[in-house]
């Protein structure tokens, strides 16, 4: 199976783990899934990183790589289709980083692991985080 995680459930695998449901830990533990992190994580980290919202023992460019290879979490690169399905979205959430994932996890046609209620109107298969 493959999982497309939600930037904060990426960083409650790392940091808070207990945050996550027994069955969203499992599925990410489980070596038969292929976990995957959206490179716009990587760019919501950055920004957040980079404005003082996010706290890490380590610049983003460091912190993501080590703990996506340590987790064996594939990344997902962002490919301009994706970027351009957000056109066709409902405005029914207006993070930007959010809707770039919700157009990856329908083109790509992969479960998105979140606990955003927002993410619920979207035609996209969800996995609750925190049950």
């Amino acid at each position: 199976m493959r999982i497309l995680l939600d930037t904060h459930c990426w960083l409650w695998w790392i940091a808070k783990p207990r945050r996550l449901g027994d069955e969203p830990r499992r599925l990410i533990g489980d070596k038969r899934n292929t976990i995957l992190l959206s490179a716009a994580s990587s760019w919501e980290i950055a920004i957040k990183y980079s404005i003082g919202k996010l706290v890490l023992p380590e610049p983003p460019e460091e912190f993501v790589p080590k703990r996506l290879a340590r987790d064996a979490i594939s990344p997902l690169p962002v490919e301009h289709f994706h970027a351009l399905h957000v056109a066709y979205l409902p405005r029914h959430h207006n993070d930007p980083f959010d809707r770039l994932l919700i157009a990856q996890a329908q083109l790509e046609r992969i479960p998105i692991m979140t606990i955003d209620g927002m993410f619920e109107p979207y035609d996209v298969e969800i996995i609750w985080a925190d049950r």
